[in-house]
């Protein structure tokens, strides 16, 4: 069975990402768009043909309610701003659609918590799903450098360094919802979610993080209200480490890196490092572009069996959250320790 599919947001992920992904999944079958204009439906349906388009300017019967109202809609992918998210998974939900929603969760963690705690509590979970998309955890780079940490003994460390300069007139940048933030965090909780589900998938949950430090900064005016963090954190083991990631800054590098017992790992891009007893390895890792197109195929496989993929599970996107806005409380109050509740 293939299982029919609309994208709900005609933004520049969707268009750039979902798009091709679902078109390539043996799984799906793209039936509709939609968008809150015409004119950005229009966007993602350039390509495709025996596609609908629907939008809050299409008139009677062209609406967001009116596409979950078909039944040969089985599921939706909603990549919508930050805000608006949680009122399109509910509803979707609620007509008896399988979601994939993109990250973040929700803008905060009391949100997301309020969510998921509304989907156990009135949707089958056994017949419909809620999946979060975090397409870091896709990416083959970090699958094998996560196997390679787990053959080295107990973590002593690590670090997160990923350094960039958003630049006014770049094309995210030009997103309204971006340009403008309304949410907490700015760039940082957009971007900055990758960056934390990348460490944890690095460090696994025996070494899940439980208490943070940090001091936050905004460097470029254009990027409100913050744009920059340096974290320090704890993990259960006790082991420490870093995370220092800014998109205003002219300092470059992009980095993750556990040093346990007997070696470390680094991830930079698609090279893999590793050094045991002195002796330095680089692997090259292709990754299938950005992780979103095995991100997609793996979802829907999980609806063709009939079942869940765990890597997609709400409560890994609460998790990946919760250290971000941690991290935020944290800088407002002077670098004051946060002890995390939500990690698994």
């Amino acid at each position: 069975m293939s299982f029919g599919v609309g994208i709900i947001g005609g933004g520049i992920f969707a268009r750039e990402e979902h798009l091709p992904a679902v078109q390539a999944s043996k799984d799906l079958t793209l039936k509709a768009v939609y968008s809150r204009s015409l004119k950005s439906a229009k966007t993602l349906s350039s390509d495709t043909s025996n596609v609908d388009l629907y939008s809050e300017d299409s008139g009677p019967g062209k609406g967001y309610k009116d596409l979950l109202e078909r039944s040969d809609i089985h599921a939706v992918i909603i990549a919508l701003p930050i805000l608006n998210q949680p009122e399109y998974i509910r509803a979707a939900l609620s007509a008896g659609k399988h979601v994939l929603s993109e990250k973040p969760i929700a803008e905060n963690v009391k949100d997301a918590a309020e969510l998921i705690k509304w989907y156990h509590s009135n949707i089958d979970t056994k017949k419909v799903t809620w999946a979060v998309a975090e397409n870091f955890r896709y990416l083959n780079s970090f699958d094998h450098a996560q196997q390679q940490v787990q053959k080295l003994g107990r973590v002593l460390g690590f670090r997160v360094r990923l350094y960039g300069n958003v630049q006014a007139g770049s094309k995210y940048y030009e997103t309204e919802w971006r340009k403008t933030p309304t949410h907490q965090g700015g760039f940082l909780l957009d971007g900055g979610v990758h960056f934390t589900a990348g460490i944890r998938l690095l460090l696994g949950s025996n070494d899940k993080i439980t208490r943070l430090s940090a001091f936050t900064n905004q460097l470029q005016k254009h990027l409100p209200p913050v744009d920059s963090v340096d974290a320090t954190m704890k993990t259960a083991t006790g082991s420490t480490g870093t995370f220092q990631v800014s998109f205003g800054t002219t300092l470059t590098g992009s980095e993750w890196t556990v040093g346990c017992e007997r070696g470390s790992v680094s991830v930079s891009g698609s090279t893999i490092t590793t050094n045991i007893d002195g002796k330095e390895e680089k692997t090259e890792v292709k990754d299938e572009r950005s992780g979103v197109p095995p991100e997609v195929r793996k979802w829907g496989e999980a609806l063709a069996a009939g079942k869940t993929n765990e890597r997609q599970n709400p409560e890994e996107a609460l998790a990946d959250l919760e250290l971000l806005e941690l991290m935020l409380r944290s800088g407002e109050n002077n670098g004051t320790p946060i002890d995390t509740r939500y990690q698994l």
